[in-house]
């Protein structure tokens, strides 16, 4: 239902993570490869960055979103060449069947340092509120979105605030997930150190490149041989240094 990105490795501008391959994220807002439900990602679109770190650990993100399509944003396209940075997560937007097209339900969603994103759909999402949704994190504001990664998210937070454990807390969510409704629940996010996807119903494919760093994208941004799908039911965590593929349990 959308097409999503994480990116982690030297500074680069937003220009050149969204628009410049062949297939980027831009192409695949009307023109998707590997999109298996919809055929065009128009409802909407997000980029999360990290800016330059001051100190140890990356500062709070900073976020942009609109309820176009990211192709109609001709200023954002102007402005991207102009953001540099080491760590993002990006998505075009396909709604759910049943949720509008406001800004609000444009993804990434943000909370503290964390960066998330959800491809996918829930068939029963009221099942998956009543299970996950509530109590909404304090200062979590996107746990409150009227759409169906809202619980995900709100979960997903709680999670991973009292853990710590980003890779666990994907994990864990998508497992709580599926015992209350069907759904495709591949998920993406990030907290500025390391990048983390979940297989659960649709693609995601990882590039790692010398000296360009790592990408986890919802499909291939050009025709080179070092992407490699994730296979499926898996969870996968890339930092600066490694990609590591797990069960999803």
């Amino acid at each position: 239902m959308c097409r999503h990105l994480a990116y982690l490795g030297p500074p680069r501008s937003l220009r050149a993570l969204l628009y410049a391959a062949p297939h980027s994220l831009h192409v695949q807002s009307w023109a998707p490869r590997h999109q298996r439900y919809g055929t065009v990602n128009a409802d909407g679109f997000g980029v999360g960055w990290y800016p330059e770190a001051v100190g140890p650990r990356a500062p709070e993100p900073l976020r942009y979103r609109r309820a176009m399509p990211i192709w109609g944003d001709a200023s954002f396209a102007d402005a991207a060449r102009a953001i540099v940075s080491g760590c993002v997560v990006a998505a075009v937007r396909d709604a759910t069947v049943g949720f509008g097209s406001e800004e609000s339900g444009a993804q990434p969603f943000r909370a503290d340092r964390l960066l998330f994103s959800h491809n996918g759909a829930a068939k029963d999402d009221e099942a998956l509120h009543a299970g996950l949704g509530h109590p909404a994190p304090p200062g979590a504001l996107d746990a409150r979105a009227p759409v169906d990664s809202a619980p995900l998210f709100a979960h997903t937070v709680r999670s991973w605030r009292s853990s710590g454990d980003l890779v666990g807390a994907l994990a864990e969510t998508v497992r709580r997930a599926r015992e209350h409704s069907e759904g495709r629940y591949n998920l993406l996010a990030s907290d500025g150190e390391a990048i983390v996807g979940t297989t659960a119903g649709d693609t995601l494919f990882t590039s790692r490149r010398p000296g360009e760093g790592v990408l986890l994208a919802s499909e291939p941004f050009d025709d080179g041989p070092d992407w490699h799908r994730i296979p499926e039911d898996s969870v996968v965590v890339a930092d600066h240094e490694r990609t590591e593929i797990r069960p999803l349990g």
